[in-house]
């Protein structure tokens, strides 16, 4: 029976260490090449920002008394239409948290 190869702690530590940095360096190369293309803005219709426009009157006006700190509520939303604002409504205000 053949004797086996003896590595010293130096060579198994580099071995990983190589081993660790070609994994990261794919790792990157792949995270690079997969990411998504940026989906252009949808339109938002008429009805959504003429809406969306009138929540913005109000929110300001609640500023302006000194209602700013509250919570806003809206109790128009029609489910099961067609033009169903929700998302377009979700989409310009998510920044404003």
């Amino acid at each position: 029976m053949p004797k086996p190869i003896r590595m010293s702690r130096h060579a198994w530590v580099a071995a990983w260490a190589v081993l660790c940095a070609a994994c990261l360096a794919a790792t990157a190369k792949l995270n690079a090449s997969s990411a998504p293309d940026p989906q252009p803005e949808k339109s938002v219709s008429a009805e959504c920002a003429e809406r969306i426009a009138d929540i913005e009157t109000q929110l300001a006006k609640a500023k302006q008394e000194g209602k700013g700190d509250g919570v806003l509520a809206f109790s128009q939303v029609q489910v099961g239409t067609e033009d169903d604002c929700r998302d377009d409504l979700h989409n310009h205000f998510r920044g404003d948290q």
